[in-house]
């Protein structure tokens, strides 16, 4: 690829927060912008009788009268219909260091990490002077290490990690303990039966045999891709076909092993 068509590849993703990494008395100017693209099915709500779209309106339970965002101040709930109210100076007086500083006083394995904490990720970019993200980026490089921190988003402080990711550095979002659901706490999942050994050698085998690598352009999302179908053809005024998923078959558990292995051995065969 020449200079010029890596030059037309490029973007330039919009900041929208601006900081500091903190290692010590290393200070390193950085923005952050979104690194997730979210490509899920948007729909608009409608009236039926007209096709206009239907708004959402801030409205007084007291009085039922619309409030313009002049009069709106930000109440904590302190028992019912009691409230301790705020107003935006002060609640920014309370923000903590965490939301203009992203102070990393730990370096962590990132495979240390589990994956269930982690909440979304961000492109952490220069600000100005490229030097210390140039020097932070290499020490990276190769480490197999992340830097753990606290970031500050709009009203939340998250314990963050900082890593390297394809030639740049990548802040995610983590999740805090009380957030996560442990398995071990569900009803449903307490006392549960032993499979016999021939179910878990027939698994087993099952998971062998479709083990490789992983690979994300694998996946596509059928969801939307059926939908804008469906758009396609009600442009045209052909009418959308309704189809209902067909049962599946109850089958016993060894039964279902068996077929399945017996499926895979064939469609290996006919390859």
């Amino acid at each position: 690829m020449t200079q010029k068509e890596k030059d037309q590849d490029t973007i330039s993703p919009r900041p929208f927060w601006t900081g500091t990494i903190s290692i010590g008395l290393v200070n390193i100017p950085v923005k952050l912008a979104t690194m997730i693209h979210d490509q899920a099915v948007s729909f608009r709500l409608l009236h039926r009788r007209d096709n206009h779209p239907i708004h959402y309106v801030r409205m007084c339970e007291h009085d039922n009268e619309i409030v313009a965002w002049e009069d709106v101040v930000r109440g904590y709930e302190v028992g019912k219909d009691e409230y301790v109210i705020f107003e935006k100076d002060e609640l920014d007086a309370l923000k903590p260091e965490s939301d203009r500083k992203i102070r990393l006083d730990k370096f962590v394995y990132s495979l240390s990490v589990d994956p269930a904490y982690f909440r979304k990720s961000y492109i952490l970019l220069p600000d100005g002077n490229s030097d210390p993200y140039s020097l932070l980026l290499h020490a990276f490089q190769g480490s197999g290490r992340a830097g753990v921190g606290r970031i500050t988003l709009r009203t939340k402080e998250y314990p963050a990690l900082v890593r390297e990711y394809r030639q740049a550095l990548v802040l995610t979002t983590l999740h805090y303990p009380g957030e996560i659901v442990d398995p071990e706490s569900i009803e449903e999942l307490l006392g549960m039966p032993d499979p016999g050994e021939r179910e878990i050698e027939l698994a087993t085998r099952i998971i062998e045999d479709l083990s490789g690598d992983f690979d994300i352009n694998e996946f596509h999302d059928s969801y939307r891709e059926r939908v804008e179908a469906a758009v396609e053809k009600k442009l045209k005024g052909e009418t959308v076909k309704i189809e209902q998923p067909k049962a599946e078959e109850v089958k016993d558990l060894m039964e279902a092993l068996e077929e399945t292995l017996g499926k895979m051995k064939a469609d290996q065969a006919g390859r």
